[in-house]
């Protein structure tokens, strides 16, 4: 039995195997959460502000070092003419020489404040990776909406393209049988005919669509995608005020512009302090022929005279800071009002799929099989079954178009409010 056991486990190893192998190689496209991982990792857009976020962070953690110290060496009557000989740049053949080491010393709290600026600037570059990130995600998020309302209107004008041959071959049989006009079967086929040029340009819509997806996940634009599966599930109702009160404390754009203004404020505390003058210090060991002999201490200090260029300084600065302020409750103030926009027609939207769900589809389903039933026994005309038919058509349509634009609405609003999916 043991090696019945271990090819059974050997067998179904493989199967694993196979499995995962189709898993990998089958085409994206299926839920919009595959498409998110898979641009995350491959999105050239999304590379490239991880990047300058990397680079930001990297330039911070430079920033506020002491300058590199500078070495200097005098040689002293290179020339011998006291001592005469020929002139020389050996030290120990010159009359004297003299070792400099200077190390700048920035006046105190400047660096510390060039460190915190530098912080300041690296959050706000993780900001803007953020928000890069949430506004491609929610492109692809509307993007993969709109191919499945597609693909489910093309579904459904297929349906529709079966009924319509149906009401055709009744409309044929009733012609040969004397029992109507032979216009019935034409204008049946005239609505297919139409059906079909609808159907085209359907097509025509969702390859676009599906290209637009691979632009975003920076694939070939032909490139194979799997069918949509499903749509994301959406919420029954949205809370306008919790919303609001969520992007305020989450939104990337708001969150960069908050280190914005940090690093603003530090630009201009360090503007005030170049009223302060900068130290240098250094030390010289003077050598003369094979010894040293003496030893030499200075200290150096810039003097900030110039007042008027360094007032314009610290208004620039001020002003930075004001504008800074400014740009973060504009930014608000956009994004508060794209909030609102897109919270009243994701409900919008809500409403309008539970009419079109409701009563207008359930009219039209009733209308429809009646006027069939009336058609079929001569009770009604042909042109009153086409009618019902396209009131079930449209209803149903109606349908997709509202659960497409609550996709296309709840995606900007997370992308608002910092949600990744």
């Amino acid at each position: 039995m043991k090696p019945v056991k271990r090819g059974l486990a050997i067998l179904a190893a493989l199967i694993a195997l196979a499995a995962r192998a189709e898993d990998a190689s089958s085409p994206p496209g299926g839920s919009v959460e595959a498409l998110l991982a898979l641009a995350r990792q491959q999105s050239p857009e999304v590379i490239a502000l991880r990047l300058e976020a990397d680079a930001a962070r990297e330039r911070a953690a430079s920033a506020g070092a002491l300058p590199d110290p500078m070495a200097r060496i005098e040689w002293r009557d290179f020339t011998n003419e006291m001592a005469g000989g020929g002139a020389s740049l050996l030290p120990a053949r010159v009359g004297s020489t003299k070792y400099t080491l200077i190390q700048p010393l920035p006046f105190w709290g400047k660096r510390e404040l060039k460190r915190e600026a530098a912080q300041a600037e690296a959050e706000a570059a993780r900001g803007r990776t953020d928000a890069g990130w949430n506004e491609l995600a929610a492109r692809i998020k509307t993007a993969y909406a709109l191919d499945h309302a597609l693909s489910r209107q093309l579904t459904l004008s297929r349906e529709v393209g079966d009924l319509l041959d149906r009401l055709e071959a009744i409309g044929r049989g009733r012609y040969a049988n004397g029992l109507a006009p032979q216009q019935d079967a034409i204008r049946a086929r005239v609505e297919r005919t139409a059906l079909q040029a609808e159907l085209v340009q359907l097509e025509n819509e969702r390859h676009h669509a599906r290209v637009r997806i691979n632009g975003l996940l920076a694939r070939p634009a032909h490139a194979a995608l799997a069918e949509p599966r499903s749509p994301r599930a959406m919420p029954a109702s949205l809370d306008h005020a919790a919303l609001s009160e969520r992007l305020k404390a989450r939104n990337p754009q708001l969150f960069a512009a908050d280190a914005g203004i940090r690093a603003a404020e530090r630009n201009r505390d360090a503007v005030y302090r170049n009223r302060y003058p900068d130290l240098a210090l250094g030390v010289s060991p003077i050598q003369t022929r094979n010894r040293i002999s003496e030893w030499e201490l200075m200290l150096e200090l810039n003097i900030p005279l110039q007042q008027e260029s360094r007032r314009a300084q610290e208004r620039e600065a001020e002003r930075m800071l004001e504008a800074a302020r400014a740009r973060r409750d504009a930014s608000a103030n956009q994004l508060l009002t794209e909030l609102a926009e897109n919270v009243s027609g994701y409900e919008t939207a809500r409403r309008l799929e539970a009419l079109a769900r409701g009563d207008l589809l359930q009219q039209a389903e009733l209308t429809f099989q009646s006027a069939l039933a009336g058609y079929e026994n001569g009770k009604v005309d042909f042109a009153t079954l086409l009618d019902a038919q396209r009131q079930i058509r449209k209803a149903k349509l109606d349908v997709i178009k509202a659960q497409a634009e609550q996709q296309a609405r709840l995606a900007e609003i997370e992308r608002l409010t910092g949600e990744e999916s």
